[in-house]
């Protein structure tokens, strides 16, 4: 590894341990202060910002990715009112998680911690910067971030606001830092930085998310991708239908919890599809059908891989299927595990689902755009886990914690 990156991950672990010891009132005043200073440097966020997404589009970048690129002033005071409702949670450093007092009167507690320096890999997302380094603070933890290419002039600038909010208030520059200016090189090391970071946590396209499983000699907490799944069921109501799947299609198609399949009950099928799929089309959405599908409305075919297909587009995949158990078929068959969605009338069927689909997020009559931190009431979240070990779904606070037991006792020996 390059002797000035190994120092500057030396120098992040050793902030940690300030950080790890803070009180919630001083976290708490350092969000306080990136908040303030978010709202004050945002003409600077929107420059910087500008570049990156002139080198996007000379790049050729896609356009769903182009929108995480992107930074307006409103999304920048979305981002400080992000920080604020972090700051607003309870912090979850010591809290007791259970204890008991044994016969020989030892005393045992086990109580939530710091994982010490976190890791995060991710691309084109400059405001995951500012979600992950708030809820590192909020929780004690340092952070190594790697942004990449695309928003490395945005990200330059909010690693400055934030390493300016933690001087500000105390506590070390070094806390939050950024490897950007190693390139590729850097990721590669940071993965192989076993000993410097404990838990690494890649956030971006499959291909990323794949390359750090694969590759990373330090623990990660696997986030995924979102191949996500509405059935509407027998019995649904049409417009709410309609009214849903065009929410979690078409508000903001480029990211992981925007639906990319439709599934759509056969009785439901020669009313439903015609207005939808017109109503779809109407704000730009390719939609790619089954034959059944194809029988009731212009769209295009679908191929075997369109079911399997995260579009992070206006595009859309719709199959007609017989039943409930069909479609939980299919869903565990293309599923990546992320978030899924029943719409029905039916409180049988609607716990079926609930009991039979194994994803991170299973919904009843809603939009899956409700698959967030900041819509579950995290503030904001370091990315959604489709993993099955102690973080699955949105990651808030509590998921940025391990644990550590305390005894006390009173001059106990063991017989």
């Amino acid at each position: 590894m390059n002797p000035d990156f190994v120092r500057l991950l030396e120098e992040t672990r050793e902030a940690s341990q300030s950080l790890r010891t803070q009180s919630s009132a001083v976290k708490d005043e350092v969000l306080t202060r990136l908040a303030e200073s978010l709202r004050e440097r945002s003409d600077d966020i929107v420059a910087a910002n500008a570049l990156d997404e002139q080198k996007g589009v000379a790049a050729g970048v896609a356009s769903g990715l182009l929108d995480r690129l992107r930074l307006t002033p409103e999304r920048i005071e979305g981002l400080a009112l992000a920080v604020e409702d972090i700051r607003g949670l309870a912090d979850p450093i010591g809290q007791v998680q259970r204890g008991h007092q044994l016969p020989n009167g030892l005393r045992v507690q086990q109580v939530r911690v710091p994982f010490g320096v976190i890791g995060a890999i991710y691309e084109a997302r400059p405001n995951v910067t500012v979600d992950i380094a708030a809820l590192c603070i909020k929780s004690g933890n340092a952070a190594v971030l790697r942004g990449g290419s695309l928003a490395e002039e945005s990200n330059r600038v909010l690693v400055d606001i934030i390493s300016g909010a933690l001087a500000d208030c105390g506590l070390p520059r070094e806390a939050i830092s950024t490897i950007d200016e190693f390139g590729r090189e850097g990721a590669t090391w940071l993965m192989r930085a076993r000993g410097l970071i404990d838990v690494l946590i890649p956030r971006g396209s499959a291909a990323l998310i794949q390359s750090v499983v694969s590759e990373s000699q330090v623990p990660v907490i696997e986030t995924g991708e979102g191949n996500v799944h509405i059935y509407v069921d027998h019995s649904a109501d049409h417009q709410q239908a309609i009214d849903i799947v065009l929410n979690a299609k078409v508000q903001r198609p480029s990211v992981c919890n925007a639906v990319e399949t439709v599934l759509i009950h056969r009785d439901e099928a020669a009313g439903l599809i015609p207005p939808l799929v017109d109503a779809l089309s109407a704000q730009g959405v390719s939609v790619h059908g089954c034959e059944a599908t194809q029988a009731l409305a212009s769209v295009e075919p679908a191929s075997t891989e369109d079911w399997s297909r995260e579009y992070l587009s206006l595009d859309l995949a719709m199959k007609v299927v017989d039943d409930v158990d069909e479609a939980i078929s299919h869903i565990r068959t293309y599923s990546t595990g992320h978030t899924e969605s029943i719409l029905t009338e039916s409180v049988t069927r609607a716990e079926q689902f609930l009991r039979e689909v194994d994803s991170a997020v299973v919904m009843v009559n809603t939009s899956t755009r409700f698959t967030d931190g900041g819509e579950f009431g995290f503030g904001a979240e370091v990315g959604i886990s489709t993993q099955k070990l102690h973080a699955r779904g949105p990651m808030g606070l509590p998921e940025l914690t391990s644990t550590k037991w305390i005894v006390r006792g009173l001059g106990h020996t063991r017989g």
